[in-house]
Parts: structure tokens; C-alpha cells; sequence
């Protein structure tokens, strides 16, 4: 039964009523009827109107301020509240109302809630997954350079004090002059195009023993120390540095930093807890291990192999790197964890060694005084084994 307006006398105890439209109370006049058995009662509200509440509709609303306040609701008005103190009428009340502690609205079924969070999973996936990429995508095409210098260079410095093992000072770069000049003479050497390039590359090499190489937004090419030492012959520190090219090339990085800053705000929307330097880390993390979309990986492959071919270089340094490394470190470490992700490390090794039928290699990519040069290029080589990757797959350190 609903409730209804009717008209009527005032009479028995008084309360406050709120009908949840108006702003503020109006005193109104409370009866049980009947009065041997109730079944209902009656507010006579102050302009003589009548409502009538069933006692089988009324719920008591918990989680008062006021202990000895007795409020009540009616599921056939749930936005109104009654307010009256405890009393006799409030104890006759809760002597004949069966359902006063129930939940004034019903539980939805338990199927309603499975559809509700499996449709509220869905949509965060939806988000992440397919709608955050495809914005990254176009965004990626209209950000100017500026821009993705900007967000290059913020990057670069949280990146060199998130990898710093003491965690006082950011990672040294590593500028020896000779070294330096012998790393210009191998980016002149492999000489990528300039119309390929939306700004200029600047490659820089960081004096950490991690072998890896990462692209930054904004064309800033990130070598390490132990990259280096690792490598046997300047041409496979060469094949690395261009495939890092083919990345800034094809602005994988921007892709992948707005990909990651669009998750990282979607998830704080939702928890609360992806922000500062929370941020900041997964953002360091996924650039330092840059794994791009298999078509991302396929492309900066291609690019690297056709750039090496044109400078007179075998394509196939790339590929007996990943050979050795893998041999030496297995395949989640180091360079092998960075280029390993898609496709399959069998399959690159192939493409790269394909790639290098028929290319006849005439002059290395730098010279012996060089290389020797770029291999002390942060000072005497190390002799500590090298470190792979200090983030895990969550990106916690």
C-alpha cells in the first residue's frame, strides 16, 4: 500500500518531518491507527493535510548523530525522514512495524551485482586497452616537437635519479671527450635521414652497468655503460643504436609515455594511489624497457636493418648480439628483456640475419682507436658483472 494524502485532524505526539524536496522541517502530528491494533500512522502535516505511512513500509534510518533520535523512512517514500525522539510512541512503533531494521531499498540480486562489476571490469579494460592506445595514437601525431622534447628532457632527469643505487645524486653521464667524438663519428656513419626524423637525434650514455638502450620522447637516445663493455664490436652497438632510431623515428616513446600516463590516470581515477612519484616510476619504468607493440618492434627492426644496409653495415650485428646475451644471461635479462618481448627472439635473430645476405662489409662503422674511445667513454672499463634491469614486472624497484 502507498502512501496517500488525505484530510484529517492534528492530535496524539508531535515530530519533525522532512519531505526530501523542500529544504527545512514542519512540525507535524503523529497518530498509530487503529488504536488497538495499527497498521498505519498518520502525519498530520501543517497545512491539515494527512499522510499516511503503513507500518509495514516503515524502516528505521540508521547511524545517527543523536542517540536517543528515532528516524524513520518509508520505502513508499524513501527520500522523506521523520524525525522523533525515543518515547512511547517510538517503542509502539517498533512493537508493530515487522520490518523496521530492514534495508529501506533491496539488495539487488546477486547476478545484478556479477553483471555490475563484470560490466565495470569491462569498461576499465575497455579504457586501457583500446580507447587509451587509440588516443595515444593520434595524440602522438599532433603533439609538436617542442612538446615531446619537453616531455623527453622531464623524463631523462627522474630516469637518471629513479636508476641511481643511492638514491643522493642522478646517474653520471658519461662525456669523455675521445668517446664522445667516436660516437658522433658512428651516428654520421649510419647517417639516418633527416626528412625520417621529426626533430633531431641526440644520444646520450648514461654510466650505469644495466645493458639496455631506450628511446626517449623527443628523439634523446639513452646508451648504457654496460651496453657497452658488453658488446664485442662497435657494429653491434651500432645495430642497437639503430633500432633505437627507428623508434624515435616512428615516435614510438611519445606513443608509449601518453599510453602509460593515460593508464596511470585512469587507475587513479579509480584508486587514488597513481600519482607523484608512484607516477613517475611506472613511466621510467615502461620507457626503460620500452616493450612496443609487436608491429612497433617489427617496424624499428626494419628500419634498423635498412639504415645499417645503406651505411655498409651487416644487419646481422643485431642479431649475433642477441645470440651471445641470451647464451650469457638467458632470456629475461638485460638487452635480451628490452628487445625480447615481440616478436619472438628467434624470429628478430632470423629477420636480422636475412636481412645481412649479400651486404658486403668494407670498413667497420668507427675505427679501433674509436671504439676503444667508446668504451672509455665513462672512464676505465668495469669489471663488475653487468646488472640487468633494476624494475620487475610491476614496475617496483
Amino acid at each position: 500500500m502507498s502512501a496517500v494524502l488525505e484530510s484529517g485532524a492534528p492530535g496524539g505526539e508531535f515530530a519533525d518531518f522532512a519531505d526530501g524536496l523542500q529544504a527545512g522541517l514542519a512540525r507535524v502530528a503523529l497518530r498509530l491507527e487503529p488504536q488497538d491494533r495499527p497498521d498505519r500512522l498518520s502525519l498530520t502535516l501543517p497545512d491539515g493535510a494527512v499522510l499516511v505511512w503503513p507500518l509495514e513500509e516503515l524502516r528505521l534510518v540508521p547511524d545517527q548523530a543523536e542517540r536517543d533520535a528515532f528516524v524513520l523512512t518509508s520505502t513508499s517514500d524513501p527520500l522523506a525522514r521523520l524525525y522523533l525522539h525515543q518515547g512511547r510512541l517510538a517503542a509502539r512503533i517498533s512493537a508493530h512495524a515487522p520490518a523496521l531494521t530492514r534495508s529501506a531499498s533491496p539488495p539487488p540480486p546477486r547476478r545484478r551485482l556479477l553483471q555490475w562489476g563484470f560490466g565495470a571490469v569491462a569498461s576499465v579494460a575497455l579504457i586501457i586497452f583500446v580507447l587509451v592506445p587509440l588516443m595515444a595514437d593520434q595524440l602522438a601525431r599532433f603533439l609538436p616537437p617542442e612538446g615531446e622534447r619537453a616531455l623527453g628532457d622531464a623524463t631523462f632527469e627522474q630516469i637518471r635519479q629513479v636508476l641511481d643505487d643511492s638514491g643522493l645524486a642522478p646517474v653520471a653521464l658519461c662525456e669523455a671527450e675521445p668517446g664522445r667524438e667516436a660516437l658522433k663519428a658512428m651516428l654520421a656513419r649510419l647517417a639516418p635521414e633527416v626528412d625520417d626524423l621529426p626533430y633531431p637525434v641526440v644520444v646520450t650514455v648514461l654510466d650505469h652497468d644495466l645493458i639496455n638502450a631506450f628511446t626517449l620522447p623527443g628523439g634523446r637516445i639513452i646508451l648504457f655503460r654496460g651496453l657497452i663493455e658488453a658488446a664485442q664490436t662497435p657494429e653491434e652497438v651500432a645495430a642497437v643504436l639503430s633500432h633505437e632510431i627507428g623508434h624515435a623515428v616512428n615516435r614510438d616513446p611519445t606513443r608509449d609515455a601518453l599510453r602509460t600516463a593515460g593508464s596511470i590516470g585512469v587507475l587513479g581515477l579509480i584508486f587514488g594511489d597513481f600519482a607523484g612519484g608512484t607516477a613517475v616510476l611506472f613511466l621510467a619504468n615502461s620507457l626503460i624497457n620500452a616493450k612496443y607493440s609487436q608491429a612497433a618492434e617489427t617496424k624499428a627492426d626494419a628500419y634498423a636493418h635498412a639504415l645499417m644496409k645503406d651505411a655498409g653495415l651487416s644487419p646481422a650485428a643485431l642479431g649475433s648480439m642477441f645470440v651471445r646475451l641470451r647464451a650469457e644471461n638467458g632470456d629475461e635479462s638485460g638487452i635480451v628483456a628490452h628487445f625480447a618481448a615481440h616478436p619472438t627472439m628467434a624470429a628478430r635473430i632470423a629477420a636480422s640475419q636475412a636481412a645481412a645476405e649479400g651486404v658486403e662489409v668494407t670498413t667497420p662503422v668507427i675505427d679501433a682507436r674509436q671504439w676503444a674511445a667508446l668504451q672509455r667513454i665513462c672512464g676505465p672499463p668495469t669489471t663488475s658483472a653487468p646488472a640487468t634491469s633494476p624494475f620487475d614486472d610491476n614496475g617496483k624497484l
